[in-house]
């Protein structure tokens, strides 16, 4: 379960590596055509549809889960559309909303943040936790990419890019955390990919998608997420094609995914 377990071990990866600064340089180019080539990136933009948000107020655990459920429900019926269309497998994602997730779900190691999401390639499952972080401001678009977010890593596994990193050799840890940030950098630009296909969103504006690519720059360490920069970079790059094809960070050079 690589790909799960070194996304829970981020906080781990990212302690500071030995040796000279010659190795931050170092490439690691990834030769799985599984990754690199996957039919997914053939299948053109996501189908343009409609995506109704529910209504969220703050600090209600109820209408926030709904809201989730919701959103999911739509990503559901984009990607069935789509990877059927192209001739790829599907099959529906479970969620199960937990008050807190257990430590050890799914075989990783689960942190102590108040609001998380995890997928477990295992049962095809969606954990989510809906903490005092999430419900302060729910308003804003954050629930919503997270929703697709975490999803995008079920889409990988559909399509088998995320069983081939599971596989991916790695030496140093450098090389691991690289293989890392390709794997959420393209979720991220997934996440993209699919809002795009829904937009606008009844009532939002530019405005909201800004502030969404805003509140990106906080997601996590940057040696297992990658840079702000790089983050916006991949985010915008979805956003602005709806096409999974923009996301393939298999086959970029290393300084797109630092």
């Amino acid at each position: 379960m690589k790909l799960i377990l070194i996304a829970a071990l981020a906080g781990v990866l990212a302690a500071p590596l030995g040796g000279t600064a010659s190795a931050e340089i170092t490439t690691y180019p990834v030769k799985d055509q599984k990754l690199t080539a996957s039919p997914l990136y053939e299948t053109g933009p996501l189908p343009s549809t409609t995506c109704a948000e529910k209504p969220v107020k703050r600090n209600d655990r109820k209408k926030a889960r709904a809201y989730f459920d919701a959103v999911i429900d739509c990503l559901e019926t984009t990607w069935e559309q789509h990877l059927t269309a192209a001739g790829l497998p599907y099959e529906k994602v479970k969620v199960r909303h937990m008050t807190r997730i257990p430590k050890k779900y799914c075989g990783m190691d689960i942190g102590k943040e108040d609001s998380q999401a995890w997928y477990c390639s295992d049962n095809g499952t969606i954990a989510v936790q809906m903490g005092r972080e999430w419900l302060s401001e729910p308003d804003d678009l954050w629930l919503i990419d997270m929703a697709s977010y975490v999803y995008a890593y079920h889409v990988q596994e559909l399509v088998e890019i995320g069983p081939a990193f599971e596989k991916l050799p790695y030496g140093k840890k450098a090389e691991l955390q690289e293989q890392i940030r390709r794997s959420t950098l393209q979720a991220n630009c997934l996440a993209a990919a699919f809002i795009k296909s829904v937009w606008p969103l009844e009532g939002r504006t530019a405005k909201d998608w800004n502030h969404l690519v805003d509140l990106l720059d906080s997601v996590g360490e940057k040696e297992s997420y990658g840079k702000p920069a790089t983050i916006r970079h991949w985010v915008k790059r979805g956003f602005s094609t709806a096409d999974p094809g923009s996301c393939n960070t298999w086959s970029v050079p290393h300084t797109k995914v630092a």
